[in-house]
């Protein structure tokens, strides 16, 4: 690995290391955020933060929209540590973020439009820009993943975001309008740009375009490009929905309920990408009884984690919107108890994909995620167009237990299934899910009424 550490020790133990700093990293990132949040939404309305969830969700639909697995594709490839691969890969990732930021400038008047939100014609190509600074990332970030040596890029990702946390609260209290959060996006990836790029050990990039690196990324990332399409309908989809259901007020408001509720699937998702693949690939499920039993008690203590963090919210939700946000925000409370029990579903099968992923297979994974997010839009869709917000929540809730079929298809094939395990965190969930409505069915019903 070109200027940087060689990974050492066995992998069970890197592994739990892995997941101990991303837990750190995710947990230390997330406390900020939340400070920073309950700061912001003193200085600023829930139709700030409405109209900002709606650019934050087509910034991120762009960049799902044109996602070709550069990161796993480097992590699960055999030429992972060669630098005309990383180079290859690092030219494709600059180019997509031109483009990116052309095409977010071209669709901001019609989606303003759309949403009947004008001040989304000129916030959303600004913080577009974030995107394109994105691109010149360096792949260093993700040859530490591969090699699940975290410490440092874990330091430095919170450093950077706390960096980009009082940036964006000084131009909120400067400014008191909704550009404060455009400008923070877009400092907030020139900040990590600037970290990444001089404090991570590793190969410096260079433009590089070698034909049989960008055929095996292209071979690679063309079912990712398809598959991370669906993934944004299934995680971004309710937004785009709900923005044209409720007022921007109303939007602000679940995102509070949001941004808390969906914590247990945000830190599986900063555990699995960096733990998941490089377990799987080195230990397949199918190998040894014993591989299958490693990955069935490292996926059982995520799960319990996960798990317990959404008892957590579920539970208290309520009580933590009102401990943190001024009277506006009540409403988030309910939410917050439904989202976070949405997350159980979710938790069940957090680390099936990757064991697709790890194996290569990315049309297998392409063929979940188009069945799952055909599952997720129809359910949705038609709940939003009866009900409005409780047939979203409803909708979500149905296509998370009819997606586990599919999920579970998909972890058979690859040897990864383990429905003893499923099962078991099932019937806990189900319980926790009753304990918790019962708990706040009065904060429910009044979140309901949002919409």
């Amino acid at each position: 690995m070109s200027g940087g550490a060689s990974p050492k020790g066995p992998l069970a133990s890197r592994a739990l290391g892995g997941s101990i700093l991303s837990v750190i990293g995710f947990g230390g990132g997330q406390a900020m955020r939340l400070a920073s949040n309950l700061i912001l939404t003193r200085i600023l309305s829930p139709d700030d933060f409405g109209l900002m969830t709606l650019v934050t969700s087509f910034l991120i639909g762009l960049m799902m929209f044109s996602d070709m697995g550069l990161g796993p594709s480097i992590m699960q490839s055999r030429r992972g540590d060669d630098p005309d691969f990383l180079d290859t890969a690092w030219t494709i990732k600059v180019i997509r973020g031109v483009i990116l930021l052309g095409a977010a400038t071209l669709i901001a008047v019609p989606l303003a439009h759309f949403y009947d939100a004008p001040a989304f014609a000129h916030i959303f190509p600004v913080a577009a820009i974030s995107l394109l600074v994105a691109g010149f990332n360096p792949t260093r970030i993700d040859t530490a993943a591969r090699h699940l040596i975290l410490g440092r890029l874990t330091a430095v990702e919170l450093a950077a975001q706390a960096v980009n946390i009082a940036i964006t609260v000084l131009a909120a209290w400067l400014l008191q309008s909704v550009w404060a959060l455009a400008i923070g996006n877009v400092t907030g990836a020139l900040v990590h740009l600037a970290m990444t790029h001089f404090l991570l050990p590793g190969h410096v990039n260079r433009f590089r375009f070698e034909a049989a690196a960008r055929s095996e990324l292209v071979a690679f990332g063309k079912w990712i490009f398809l598959s991370t399409i669906c993934g944004f309908l299934l995680f971004q989809g309710d937004r785009i929905i709900l923005g044209r259901v409720l007022t921007l007020e109303g939007l602000g408001i679940y995102n509070i309920g949001l941004f808390l509720g969906t914590v247990p699937m945000m830190v599986g998702g900063a555990i699995g990408g960096r733990l998941f693949i490089p377990m799987y690939r080195q230990h397949p499920p199918g190998a040894s009884v014993a591989d299958f039993r490693l990955l069935a008690r490292v996926r059982g203590g995520v799960a319990v984690f996960l798990v317990l963090v959404a008892a957590l919210l579920a539970l208290a939700g309520p009580w933590l919107v009102g401990l943190l946000y001024d009277s506006r925000y009540a409403a988030a409370g309910g939410l917050l108890v439904v989202i976070a029990l949405l997350q159980l579903p979710q938790i069940l099968v957090i680390s099936y994909g990757y064991a697709a992923l790890a194996a290569g297979d990315t049309r297998g994974m392409f063929n979940m995620q188009a069945a799952l997010s055909a599952i997720y839009v129809l359910l949705v869709g038609l709940g939003a167009w009866r009900m409005g917000l409780p047939g979203v929540l409803l909708g979500q809730a149905l296509a998370h237990v009819l997606a586990y079929p599919v999920v579970a298809r998909l972890a058979h094939r690859h040897d990864a299934w383990d429905p003893r395990h499923d099962m078991l965190a099932a019937a806990v969930s189900a319980l926790l899910a009753a304990a918790a409505i019962r708990l706040h069915w009065p904060e429910i019903a009044q979140a309901l009424a949002l919409g």
